[in-house]
């Protein structure tokens, strides 16, 4: 004799595939936003007198970043032979003052604190003769 469970259609629905394919827009859209997905382990901080980027770079030691400023783009690079390859750059719409800014290292996070240039002035005063 052989047993076989029935399941009644009336009690047992199936979720469709509709469904779980809303359930995982809803939790891509949640976790993945547009922003998460463009900083791409960088946090960017501004005030009036600097920007703060923390930006995330496992495996590599100080000697092994290259921080180069100029202007008002500041660019990342991993020296040859590092274990990884790093190469970001920001352009942050601002002169950056390079002997008032600082460069940090600490648990794999790279921290700068970039600070804003003051506006050289502009006008010039005209001896009258």
């Amino acid at each position: 004799m052989i047993f076989a469970p029935v399941i009644r259609r009336a009690t047992y629905v199936a979720p469709t595939p509709r469904a779980l394919d809303g359930a995982l827009q809803r939790f891509l859209a949640d976790t993945l936003t547009p922003a998460a997905r463009a900083a791409g382990g960088c946090t960017v901080q501004q005030d009036a007198n600097a920007t703060t980027l923390s930006v995330d770079v496992p495996g590599l030691a100080r000697e092994q970043i290259d921080v180069r400023i100029e202007g008002s783009t500041v660019t990342l690079r991993s020296v040859e032979g590092a274990p990884r390859s790093l190469h970001r750059a920001f352009d942050l719409g601002h002169e950056i003052d390079a002997t008032a800014s600082r460069a940090k290292l600490e648990h794999g996070v790279l921290t700068l604190t970039l600070a804003q240039r003051a506006p050289e002035p502009r006008g010039t005063t005209l001896a009258v003769e």
